[in-house]
């Protein structure tokens, strides 16, 4: 039976949650939310666990997180292998973990009608897992490959040399990941056994009484409470104290210090913290949230504003960063220009020289009522988000909050207490600083590794006369509090829509534009989507015209940022990006004030200037961006190099790289007003928004671009629609192209062995989907769990403007791409059997499961946005596409889907089409030699070079076609 906890104050909810909650305390005294939402497609769970890395015992670094891999293998109840990731996977769900320094945290979610068993599988994991010997080893190989692909990360470099750092004897300083030498070699050496020690730390470790669940279900909440109580009650409290870890990790010897660190990727960063008291401890006065609001702002007047004009910085974030219930930081990341990393002192000083100011002006009611008042509007008006994700934010705060905030968390700070800000102001101190500052300029100028990345870093003292020097000797700029925020919505009324419109409709079509229009009748909710696709095709005709249209979205997002950044802190976000053919503007959020921002940009397009000061700082930006392709994960090289073969017209990043030196403010000067010259605009504009304000938008973009006295565009000729179109491969032949890894330091090689199967149809698109829903899970546990071949192993379906195909993504340090490739052929190889010896009720179960995964309603307006935008962007203009889908599966027969992998995925397959990207590591350096000598065998072929082989292969027709087959 449950029980209760004394009385509990009713759960605060949005104004606009529909959704029933209930908490309950089961008799192990397992804490859990009950979550019932009728509307719902997936149900979901997450459990927290209070006990996470930061609980690793001495000498055993990273247990708790090879903890949480062993438990996904298998229970008592259900001993078979993976069967756990099966059954989720193969009904429409996912499931994950993650391990925290103070907690770890298990999640999943599925279809509604399997949710059931789906509970009962994941409550073994705290009941009676079984961790057998053999699978132990193997995930220590996971564990220790996972590793592997973050030595050469520098987010997780930095993060380890900010915990090397501080005090020994404090939990804050361990290496938490864990790896083969800490998880075998090393217990080893002291007579452990890993699995002796993670049975025992389990045993003494997971108790109900730690435990927090939230469940998020169809069902009411009656029923669900029914069913855990039922399947949790089992889990064993031994009424384990909490874990805690009091006292600051930073002693006096980690504070006033500079640590000089040399990075992975080029470019320089300062990042300024402070431990100070934990937000957690007075969440209702928010004095992070207002003081990271302040000191992050890039309005006129504020830090970053300055140091963007001085040319001294790209970007600044600021806010609570690493914090427990006993320790925090507060954090200030500033990416710096090649001048700014010259004058970090300067940037130091200014940076105290703001926080003097905000000392001065005392702390604001106004910036707090204004923050409070976004922060309320945010909350009651929140998009409802996947249920996967709404239980894993909701555990995390179960032990953090009382219950009434469980679903507030922080994010509504409300008490206005001047004392408990300035208390955490005064912490953000000259003599309470540890500055790291990162440059690839330190190479071979520090004196100490941190043992775990070995990354390279040396530590100078300062003090607080030489901060208080520098703020003296920094420029004398106009630092000055933000103005009050003009962009914060008034109006959240809904729009009157008299008709339920399914689809999207073309309201309106020129030779300037098309505007495809669904007002919301779903979301309800005061929030608008805006899709420009400016369709040019100069932008896109060479590697230098693709890098000048790069820094020209760059510029205007530059331009823009002091004046709309007010807006995208009011819940109005935007963004301009570069795309083949040109660029896109997007817009979403509240729709009262997004007619002034749309305004505002489409006037910097018509007005656009070069200004060579801000032109010099983002081609600096653009060149390093490029220059750190090479840094990429080698199974993201692999990906690149798949696309630049299959996409007919893309340039290699290399070519833009080696024309960026070159390139002058006079160059994109003259590229502009060409670019601009010819132009089509595809818009999208869905929500809270009425058909007459939707052609005035449009009326408006062709009024200042296209009609103007001298217009800045003309329309495009009929032979200037540009569409994508992507290489079709040959019938019957394996296409492979090997290449060396681009950073000769990294251990990693990968695999891409793409599949490449029909165009765009409905019936075919379901015998694709429902072979990789089979087949994922499967695909995983063989070359990941059992043949340990790398952390990062995937099979999924691929889309390239309409062709459809399948991938199996592999990145690993155990074997070569070449072997991996005969191993994922091996796979397919065993997958055949298992495909036969399917029941006709196994094949009707993933079925369902797909057709389930289909009729998934959006949750939002973003979402159902993006939906129809990529049927738009695409040309396929399918916008009833899952109900054609599922109708089509409903038609499916078994033998239909054997007879589709025989002709198109089997091995040897007549009319299968398959490439094979490979990039080889460090530690497979004789393998490339060797297998780029070898003789090619029959039904293979070598790509040498990429364009000889894309200009030499015809190409799948473009559903874009003309616009002018677009009807009204």
């Amino acid at each position: 039976m449950a029980v209760g906890k004394g009385e509990v104050e009713e759960i605060v909810k949005a104004r606009t949650d529909k959704r029933d909650y209930r908490r309950i305390v089961l008799s192990n005294s397992l804490e859990v939310l009950l979550i019932s939402d009728p509307d719902t497609d997936k149900c979901a769970a997450s459990m927290d666990v209070r006990v996470g890395a930061f609980c690793d015992p001495v000498g055993l670094e990273g247990l708790a997180h090879f903890l949480e891999h062993m438990l996904f293998y298998a229970s008592e109840k259900y001993p078979l292998e993976d069967s756990y990731s099966k059954y989720i996977t193969e009904h429409g769900g996912s499931t994950n973990a993650f391990t925290a320094g103070e907690h770890t945290n298990y999640y999943f979610d599925i279809n509604a009608d399997c949710f059931e068993e789906a509970l009962d599988r994941f409550a073994q994991f705290f009941i009676k897992p079984l961790m057998s010997a053999d699978a132990t080893m193997r995930e220590i190989k996971a564990v220790d490959s996972e590793n592997q692909k973050n030595l050469l990360s520098d987010a997780w470099r930095m993060n380890q040399l900010q915990k090397h750092l501080s005090h020994e004897g404090h939990s804050y300083h361990k290496f938490t990941t864990g790896n083969w030498d800490t998880l075998e070699v090393r217990p080893k050496a002291k007579g452990l056994d890993t699995r002796d020690e993670l049975l025992k730390f389990y045993a003494e470790n997971y108790s109900a009484n730690l435990m927090h669940l939230v469940v998020y279900t169809k069902e009411n909440l009656d029923k669900v409470q029914g069913l855990v109580e039922e399947k949790f009650r089992e889990i064993r409290n031994t009424d384990r104290n909490g874990f805690c870890f009091p006292g600051q990790p930073c002693t006096s010897e980690h504070l006033e210090i500079i640590v000089k660190v040399v990075p992975i990727k080029q470019g320089h960063k300062l990042r300024i913290v402070w431990p100070i008291t934990p937000e957690i401890r007075h969440y209702k006065e928010g004095p992070c949230r207002y003081l990271g609001h302040l000191i992050g702002h890039e309005g006129e007047g504020s830090l970053f504003y300055i140091l963007k004009t001085l040319g001294w910085a790209t970007s600044l974030s600021a806010g609570e960063g690493d914090s427990s219930l006993d320790f925090s930081f507060f954090i200030v990341v500033i990416e710096l220009t090649d001048a700014g990393h010259e004058h970090m002192q300067d940037i130091v000083g200014l940076l105290f020289k703001y926080i003097s100011l905000l000392q001065q002006s005392g702390v604001c009611k106004w910036i707090f009522d204004e923050l409070s008042a976004i922060c309320e509007t945010k909350f009651h008006y929140q998009d409802k988000i996947r249920p996967i994700d709404y239980v894993v934010n909701i555990a995390t705060n179960m032990e953090l909050y009382p219950p009434k905030d469980w679903l507030v968390g922080s994010s509504l700070p409300s008490n206005f207490n001047p004392s408990t800000i300035q208390t955490v102001l005064n912490e953000l101190s000259p003599n309470n600083v540890r500055i790291f500052w990162e440059s690839k300029k330190f190479e071979n100028h520090t004196d100490s590794v941190e043992p775990w990345y070995e990354t390279n870093y040396s530590i100078e003292r300062i003090t607080s006369s030489t901060i208080q020097e520098w703020m003296q000797s920094a420029p004398n700029e106009n630092l000055h509090l933000p103005a009050p925020n003009v962009f914060i919505p008034t109006d959240l009324s809904l729009k009157n829509v008299h008709e339920q419109v399914k689809f999207p409709e073309l309201l309106r079509k020129s030779p300037y534009s098309t505007l495809w229009y669904k007002p919301d009748t779903v979301f309800l909710t005061p929030k608008a989507f805006v899709k420009l696709d400016f369709n040019c095709p100069h932008a896109g005709d060479s590697p230098k015209a693709e890098v000048l249209n790069e820094i020209f979205t760059e510029l205007i997002m530059d331009y823009l940022n002091e004046y709309a950044y007010y807006a995208s802190v009011a819940g109005l976000y935007y963004g301009i990006s570069p795309t083949d053919r040109g660029f896109q503007v997007t817009l979403v959020g509240y729709n009262h004030k997004l007619w002034i921002l749309l305004k505002t940009i489409v006037k910097k397009f018509a007005r656009f200037e070069v200004k060579p000061d801000r032109f010099a700082v983002i081609k600096e930006m653009v060149t390093k961006k490029y220059q750190n392709y090479k840094f990429q994960q080698p199974y993201q090289q692999a990906m690149y190099y798949c696309s630049l073969i299959l996409e007919d017209h893309s340039w290699p990043w290399m070519e833009s790289l080696e024309i960026l030196p070159h390139l002058e403010a006079d160059d994109l000067a003259k590229f502009v007003p060409l670019m601009l010259s010819r132009a089509f605009v595809e818009c999208y504009i869905s929500g809270n928004i009425e058909r007459n304000e939707a052609e005035s938008m449009v009326q408006h973009i062709e009024d200042i671009l296209f009609k103007e006295s001298n217009p800045v565009c003309q329309p495009l000729f009929p032979s200037q629609h540009l569409t994508n179109r992507v290489v079709k491969l040959e019938k019957g032949l394996g296409y492979f192209y090997g290449v060396e890894g681009l950073n000769p330091n990294d251990e990693n090689s990968a695999l891409v062995h793409y599949i490449q199967v029909h165009r765009d149809d409905f019936m075919l698109n379901v015998k694709l989907q429902l072979f990789a829903l089979i087949a994922k899970q499967p695909a995983f546990h063989q070359l990941r769990s059992v043949e340990q071949l790398g952390y990062i192993t995937v099979l999924m379906q691929r889309n390239d403007f309409g062709i459809r195909g399948v991938q199996v993504i592999i990145q690993s340090t155990v074997k070569g791409p070449g072997q991996i490739d005969l191993r994922v052929e091996a796979f397919l190889k065993t997958f055949e059997s298992k495909l036969y010896e399917m029941t006709s009720d196994e094949f009707k179960s993933n079925v369902n499961a797909l057709i389930d995964m289909k009729l998934e309603k959006h949750k939002n307006l973003r979402e159902e946005s993006g939906f129809y935008w990529r049927e738009i962007a695409q040309g396929t203009l399918k916008f009833d596409r899952r109900e054609c889908e599922v109708a089509a599966l409903k038609q499916l027969t078994q033998q239909e889907l054997i007879d589709f992998f025989n002709e198109h995925i089997k091995v040897g397959a007549p009319r299968k089409k398959t490439l094979s990207v490979r990039v080889y590591g460090n530690k497979h350096s004789s393998d490339y030699k060797v297998e780029n000598s070898e003789p090619v065998q029959p039904g293979s072929a070598k790509i040498d070079d990429i364009y000889s082989f894309r200009s030499s292969r015809p190409l799948y027709g473009s559903f874009k076609g003309s616009f002018g087959h677009v009807k009204l």
